[in-house]
């Protein structure tokens, strides 16, 4: 589930009301450290893990045409409720384009409006096959990741380590292209590589050991340069592990957090030198020594 510093990151984002309805609804909607929050994650979840099963199941062909029906039953079903859910997490929050304009927000509106397209413009079928538009709806298989928060740190991860990911990829791209333009050097139109557009797609092959075997060289030269292509290649793919499993480990030194629970509001997460609660101020019981 998510992690209560999600949570409260989301309400200085988004704006949680003060009183009210309003409040109620941003609480069992936005606040995962509630019975009621847990309970409404739980829910969507399942809905969510449900409709992808009846977009995958509808995709077989025998299951189309003999239940066909019921799939578009349950779709509708899943529809309406993924629509009231969005519809509900606009109007709970004060500032409600932050979420229509946030990543997620994004998902959700991609992931309901395919059904509702088809059946206000019906038109739309003869202008684009309608499978096309039932594929937008695995997009909500994405909204997933918003409640574990391993995922999010797997994110702020990989947007710490994006400049230095960047830079080896443009450097794997300068690699590929000498290479390619080697090996139509060596190679020649007359063995396959008639081009370098073609040859560099030998290079993304080779150093990327897949090997499809379409486009090989025949001169001892250019399997020498083959050989030593595919012992770079196995580098080049363990280097990005690295970058990310370090930039990973800091993400998880800097969220360092315990399980205790405010005694007052029942706020879960606090870090480890914390003596007061984050979310409403009241003293936490102190951990016992070696924790």
């Amino acid at each position: 589930m998510r992690h209560p510093l999600q949570d409260e990151s989301a309400a200085r984002r988004l704006g949680r009301p003060e009183s009210g309805w309003r409040r109620r609804g941003y609480t069992i909607i936005y606040e995962s450290d509630t019975r009621a929050g847990r309970a409404f994650d739980l829910i969507v979840l399942a809905a969510i893990l449900a409709s992808v099963g009846v977009v995958i199941l509808d995709s077989v062909p025998s299951i189309h045409t003999n239940a066909r029906y019921h799939m578009l039953v349950l779709e509708w079903m899943f529809t309406v409720f993924f629509t009231i859910e969005y519809v509900m997490r606009i109007v709970v929050v004060k500032r409600p384009l932050h979420y229509v304009f946030s990543f997620f927000g994004i998902i959700d509106f991609i992931s309901i409006m395919p059904t509702w397209l088809a059946f206000f413009v019906p038109e739309m079928a003869y202008l684009i096959d309608v499978r096309l538009l039932r594929l937008l709806r695995m997009f909500r298989i994405l909204k997933l990741t918003v409640y574990f928060e391993e995922s999010q740190m797997l994110y702020r991860a990989l947007v710490a380590s994006r400049r230095k990911i960047f830079v080896f990829l443009g450097t794997v791209w300068i690699i590929t292209v000498i290479l390619g333009t080697i090996m139509y050097v060596v190679e020649g139109p007359q063995h396959g590589f008639t081009s370098i557009p073609v040859s560099i797609y030998w290079a993304v092959v080779t150093l990327t050991t897949t090997g499809f075997g379409d486009v090989v060289p025949k001169t001892p030269l250019g399997q020498f340069i083959t050989s030593l292509t595919i012992l770079l290649g196995y580098g080049i793919i363990a280097f990005p592990t690295g970058i990310v499993g370090a930039e990973l480990a800091a993400t998880l030194l800097r969220n360092k957090s315990t399980t205790r629970q405010c005694p007052e509001c029942l706020f879960e997460g606090h870090d480890v030198d914390a003596d007061f609660c984050k979310h409403c101020g009241h003293p936490l019981p102190h951990l016992p020594p070696g924790h």
